[in-house]
């Protein structure tokens, strides 16, 4: 039987909220959907088979510190990021661009050999261009590519922004040569601009001209408020490619990503949950809760009545509160997994209300609770 090719299709539509299928040769995703992050080849605290149960269907990993540790050719040795890992998922990897801006000690941006840094763990220069990031992604072996761009720090400077925008641009082109022709794996190009929305529309007319198999909204989650985020979305919402997937990168909170969604966003990832499971905050139906809080001392409930899965549920808040502030690693995988779970249910929620075209009302009940 012959691998699949990439490939995206429209299930329903509910206004700009939208459910549809990405399939791949490692199997299809339902969207909306939620990748958890495994920054370097691991979900923190959880197994991929545990992963699996939440419904998580895709899983995101991170090209900067892949190649920092412990370098492509030693996953490249073993067959890939997804044997070296033990994950039959589809896997998504970032460019590298978000990490270069944010980790790096020290960076420098040249418009040819792409961005200059030294490593946040030894201070080891590197060179990563476009070029080179396709390269590491293709012998990760990842599922889903993204192009290699600037991702700058919020700012009012229309220039600067600008300047970067077309860079990025320039860096899609090259990413896009480089790519080739792949068709089990997809090259998603990156929407940049800032908070303006000439920009905006601008890097979203030149990447359609170049032609990517998905198209993702970059440089948000640097600052900017939710309204900031959302008034970015709603200028583009009428122009992104009906007939492929679109993705938010870096986002975001439940209440995020129900306004998105409302504005035709397929695709997201963040640490949020996995970060919050490990420090004690739990994402559940009824708010956010901080397990290590004294009053859960005497709560025998579960952390979420409503949680879908029972093995989570076993659990009690007395017993979890103990765990964390006695330092306890089960703490941080329960939680962790629990979190998971609960962006998963809430995906599942989201498609199905689109599907039966109530997410309106869906949206309008949990927007200002979650």
């Amino acid at each position: 039987m012959a691998s699949k090719d990439f490939a995206f299709k429209t299930i329903s539509k509910d206004k700009f909220a939208r459910t549809g299928l990405i399939e791949t040769h490692r199997g299809n995703i339902n969207t909306p959907a939620f990748m958890p992050v495994g920054t370097q080849a691991t979900i923190k605290a959880c197994t991929i088979d545990d992963i699996k149960k939440t419904g998580s269907e895709i899983i995101l990993s991170n090209t900067y510190h892949l190649m920092i540790r412990p370098g492509v050719d030693r996953i490249k040795s073993v067959g890939g990021l997804h044997k070296f890992m033990n994950c039959d998922l589809p896997i998504l990897t970032d460019s590298g661009g978000f990490q270069v801006m944010s980790l790096s000690k020290l960076n420098k941006i040249d418009k040819e050999k792409g961005a200059i840094f030294n490593s946040h763990i030894d201070g080891k220069k590197y060179y990563l261009s476009p070029e080179e990031s396709i390269k590491i992604q293709l012998g990760l072996n990842s599922d889903i590519v993204m192009i290699m761009d600037e991702c700058p720090k919020k700012s009012r400077d229309y220039k600067l922004i600008e300047k970067s925008m077309n860079l990025s641009l320039y860096w899609a082109e090259r990413s896009k040569k480089t790519f080739g022709h792949n068709p089990h794996k997809a090259l998603f190009g990156i929407i940049q601009g800032g908070l303006f929305k000439d920009l905006r529309e601008k890097s979203l007319e030149e990447l359609i001209k170049i032609g990517f198999d998905g198209y993702a909204i970059g440089g948000l989650a640097v600052g900017e408020s939710q309204n900031e985020m959302f008034k970015v979305l709603d200028n583009i919402k009428d122009l992104l490619p009906d007939n492929k997937p679109h993705y938010l990168m870096g986002v975001g909170t439940p209440s995020d990503i129900l306004g998105a969604v409302k504005r035709g966003i397929d695709m997201f990832d963040c640490v949020l949950p996995t970060r919050s499971g490990r420090t004690g905050l739990a994402f559940t139906w009824e708010g956010r809760v901080n397990i290590k809080n004294n009053k859960y001392k005497k709560d025998n409930n579960p952390l979420d009545l409503n949680c879908s899965n029972l093995n989570l549920n076993k659990y009690s808040k007395n017993y979890l509160n103990h765990l964390f502030n006695t330092n306890e690693i089960l703490a941080s995988m329960l939680l962790t997994l629990h979190n998971i779970n609960f962006y998963q249910e809430l995906m599942s929620a989201i498609r199905e209300n689109i599907n039966n075209g109530t997410f309106d009302e869906f949206h309008d009940k949990y927007i200002d609770k979650l």
